[in-house]
């Protein structure tokens, strides 16, 4: 139904909400691991947003007067968003043995 429907949006949303949160805390003692298994959204993120990958997020505002509240709820999302360090490194193999070549090949 739509109301199920709805409420799944929500909840991987308020998630994804907190997982940043938490990967832009820099404060050690505050510091709390994200919530990625809490929904299916966060799950599918997990990689780009925690893990070895660069990663752009876009945050569209709305200059209009009724959409005042929610351009600024955007906007310290994507504060939030900005303050998430990760460092990217390249997944490079040096040397494999033929077993291992040929596992890989599988």
């Amino acid at each position: 139904t739509r109301a199920a429907e709805g409420i799944s949006i929500n909840k991987g949303l308020f998630v994804l909400g907190q997982c940043v949160s938490a990967l832009a805390e820099q404060r050690p003692k505050f510091k709390r691991k994200p919530p990625f298994r809490d929904s299916k959204l966060t799950r599918l993120l997990q990689d780009s947003l925690g893990g070895n990958s660069r990663t752009i997020m876009i945050a569209c505002c709305s200059p209009a007067d009724f959409n005042l509240e929610e351009t600024v709820n955007t906007l310290r999302y994507a504060t939030q968003a900005r303050n998430i360090k990760t460092s990217a490194t390249a997944n490079k193999v040096q040397t494999i043995s033929q077993e291992e070549a040929m596992k890989l090949k599988r």
